[in-house]
């Protein structure tokens, strides 16, 4: 029989010098689970306690923590995870008295036995929803913001292998497996294993900033959250509702945002009239159609500025502007700084974890090309000629 090994999970007990007071630390509780997967556990642990600590003493900077970690188990038990590795939980899930962020890790695959070991968890985490918590849920560890009821009318992703058992055991919930991490209120759910680094990034991001996060990724050789298979960063773009069939053009606004699409061509896609639609759209999510469209093109430009692109009118005519004028101010408006001062201070903050693998980090990732008309135009784009209605 192998040895097991065991090793306390938590974000570290060595105190650390830092400019803060412990008031302003982000409380996060990452809950440990039975032949689970301690990597789900342990880089979510990692990646908040680096968090204003690791970059700044790399750089000779005064540390200032933003997270303060907590581990926990149904029982305050020792749980011995997948791979023969003990994991020791600082408390028991009861003991929590004061958490603003909840991770599930990932409980295994036979999740419907796990719920069935550990039913506390449940209504705990019902619990900590309730009293305003984010809450997140790693890999299989979704089943359990699922059995809650919590993520019913909510957008939601797990591992690929376990997703048609979740659809038909919770068909309440808005699944979209193809992603690697999903947002809707204060839900987050992670994709894979090790989409729980990207999981973990985006919180930090979510919590401390862009520069933040892109300084906790560059420390440790990660790249910045993925979001869907194109590779393009998950960004919030709208507040929670359930509205289905808005839902549905979000779906399709956020794989065509290269493109133009037009108001007419979404309506009918959802079965409304132009006028209703509109006002459908702005009531679920909080933004009109065309502003909703720049967010998800800005959103794709920060990441190819992020990874060095060649040139700023390269970046405006992939993500659907030919007119690298507007591009720039829109960039301005919506990040405070020009396309060419955000590359400058961000450009090769974040690697590709192909290029780490391969021994090249730094090299300029390639970024899915889009294909569009060569001359499409839009409403996105005030400036530009009107005629039938589009975004």
């Amino acid at each position: 029989m192998a040895k097991k090994r065991t090793a306390r999970a938590n974000g570290g007990t060595k105190k650390m010098p830092h400019s803060g007071g412990g008031d302003d630390l982000v409380d996060v509780t990452v809950v440990v689970l039975e032949d689970g997967y301690a990597s789900t556990a342990i880089a979510p642990i990692e990646i908040f306690h680096s968090a204003g600590v690791v970059w700044n003493w790399l750089h000779g900077e005064t540390l200032h923590p933003r997270f303060r970690v907590r581990t926990a188990s149904v029982d305050g038990r020792k749980v011995n995870a997948a791979g023969s590795l003990g994991l020791i939980p600082d408390c028991a899930i009861r003991d929590i008295k004061q958490t603003d962020i909840v991770i599930i890790a990932a409980p295994g695959w036979d999740v419907l036995d796990q719920i069935a070991k550990n039913t506390p968890l449940v209504p705990w985490v019902k619990k900590w929803h309730d009293r305003g918590a984010y809450i997140a849920g790693a890999c299989t560890g979704v089943a359990f913001l699922a059995e809650s009821g919590i993520l019913d009318g909510r957008v939601a992703t797990t591992h690929w292998g376990v997703a048609e058992i979740f659809r038909k055991r919770y068909p309440q919930v808005c699944w979209q497996t193809d992603q690697f991490v999903t947002e809707d209120g204060r839900l987050f759910c992670s994709g894979g294993v090790y989409a729980s680094i990207d999981l973990s990034l985006y919180l930090v991001e979510k919590f401390c900033g862009h520069e933040i996060a892109l300084q906790v990724a560059k420390s440790l050789l990660l790249s910045m959250p993925r979001g869907r298979q194109s590779g393009y960063s998950v960004v919030q773009l709208s507040r929670p509702h359930s509205d289905a069939r808005i839902r549905q053009a979000e779906e399709y606004l956020q794989q065509h945002f290269d493109s133009d699409v037009s108001i007419d061509s979404l309506a009918e896609r959802t079965g409304m009239g132009p006028r209703n639609f509109i006002r459908r759209f702005k009531a679920a999510t909080g933004r009109l159609p065309g502003a909703y469209v720049q967010t998800l093109r800005v959103s794709a430009a920060r990441e190819l500025l992020e990874h060095g692109a060649s040139s700023i009118q390269t970046v405006s005519s992939k993500i659907g502007y030919e007119d690298i004028g507007f591009f720039r101010n829109l960039f301005k408006r919506h990040t405070g700084m020009t396309p060419a001062e955000y590359r400058n201070r961000f450009a090769q903050m974040s690697f590709d974890r192909g290029e780490l693998a391969s021994g090249h980090a730094g090299r300029e990732r390639v970024i899915p090309s889009v294909t569009r008309p060569p001359a499409a135009r839009s409403a996105a784009d005030p400036a530009r000629p009107r005629g039938a209605a589009s975004l």
